[in-house]
């Protein structure tokens, strides 16, 4: 348990360090400050880290960074390992966050439903119900039969 704690703190401190190296220490133009740094995992051993960041913009620009955050490793690493003050600085793997995508999936998809309700709603404003408004048998009804199966009185 202990070890996951550890993990989990240097993961929040290795993605702070990151963000803040990107948005001030690197000189890349590929990392602009369309770069945001989602996320951090790092393993039970504390050897690797994950880095998962999004990129807004378009394929091109994603590539860019991409190759732009490779190149900067290095110098990631070192300003994680200064900042750590861990016997070993993790090596870092920089990972495309789907979220993005995967909201824009959601939030088309709920979209598609909103017009299809707002279609069956349409379609239905005049619409009558097919047989009385209430189907439901009440006592007292006059036309209230009751089924017998031969055998009673």
């Amino acid at each position: 348990m202990a070890d996951n704690a550890r993990a989990k703190r240097l993961a929040d401190l290795i993605r702070e360090v990151v963000a803040q190296k990107l948005q001030r220490g690197i000189k890349d133009p590929r990392l602009g400050s369309h770069v945001t740094i989602t996320d951090t995992r790092v393993t039970g051993d504390l050897r690797e880290a994950t880095v998962f960041y999004t990129v807004y913009g378009d394929d091109e620009e994603r590539a860019a960074a991409a190759a732009g955050l490779e190149s900067a490793k290095g110098v990631l690493r070192s300003a994680v390992g200064a900042a750590a003050g861990v016997k070993f600085t993790p090596t870092l793997t920089f990972v495309a966050d789907a979220l993005p995508d995967t909201a824009k999936t959601i939030e088309d998809l709920l979209d598609k439903a909103r017009a299809s309700d707002a279609k069956v709603r349409e379609v239905s404003a005049g619409a009558s119900f097919a047989g009385e408004a209430d189907p439901y048998r009440k006592p007292g009804d006059e036309d209230e039969t009751v089924e017998t199966d031969g055998d009673a009185p």
